[in-house]
């Protein structure tokens, strides 16, 4: 059985590594296609033959190309655990989650109310999955401390215009210091070098996900290493 995403970022960190989520992700509306022919559930089974903490697939088809029947695929594929990302909003989702193998579901607070997020957790918890309730501003940190979820995330690019900006992990050094540290901090997105991974550790991240730049690389596993071994601590 596949342990917890919060377990698996923990032991990652326990073994001297730096916890490194890695992603699935078909296309993207700034990049365009990111699997180039190549086969998702290939891609994603090479990635968890690397000391990774978890893999992220994206589901959204409208701007990311993705489906559930993409999640099912690689979650049964591996045995690091799998985190759904979609713009989740209802407990039919989360239960779709749930039976297509996903370890923990992705909330952006951005695109949820502050009443509903909380019956999603809860039902994700019945569920036996995990929350990763994902901000890009203060104020939505805020809004969501008080939350009962598992794993915080920083996105350092801007959701809701479908991360076609070009922000930078200073938004995770920014906000990390009012993030509170009972819960792991993951910083999402716009990563691409082991000097912004250890950036983003040094200023309070516990994990990193990346998608895009380890899609794009040429050569990925050299990439995704380069990352993991910036090591614990950073």
């Amino acid at each position: 059985m596949k342990c917890s995403l919060s377990a698996s970022i923990r032991k990652r960190r326990q073994e001297g590594r730096f916890p490194v989520i890695s992603e699935i992700k078909v296309r993207s509306e700034k990049e365009g296609d990111l699997l180039r022919g190549r086969d998702p559930v290939a891609l994603a089974h090479a990635m968890a033959r690397l000391p990774v903490a978890g893999i992220s697939v994206v589901t959204e088809p409208e701007h990311f190309g993705g489906n559930m029947g993409l999640l099912r695929s690689v979650a049964a594929a591996v045995d690091v655990p799998v985190l759904h990302k979609d713009f989740i909003s209802s407990e039919r989702q989360i239960e779709e989650s749930a039976r297509c193998g996903a370890a923990a579901v992705l909330l952006i607070a951005a695109m949820l109310p502050t009443a509903r997020m909380a019956p999603l957790i809860e039902a994700a918890r019945r569920l036996g999955l995990e929350t990763l309730v994902e901000a890009h501003t203060l104020e939505e940190i805020r809004r969501i401390e008080r939350l009962g979820f598992d794993l915080m995330g920083i996105n350092n690019r801007d959701i809701t215009i479908f991360e076609t900006d070009d922000d930078h992990v200073g938004r995770t050094e920014e906000l990390a210091r009012f993030c509170g540290g009972r819960r792991p901090l993951i910083s999402e997105s716009a990563i691409g070098t082991a000097a912004e991974v250890r950036r983003a550790g040094r200023s309070g991240a516990d994990a990193v996900l990346v998608g895009t730049a380890v899609l794009k690389a040429e050569q990925m596993g050299e990439l995704l290493d380069s990352f993991i071994s910036v090591g614990w601590p950073p």
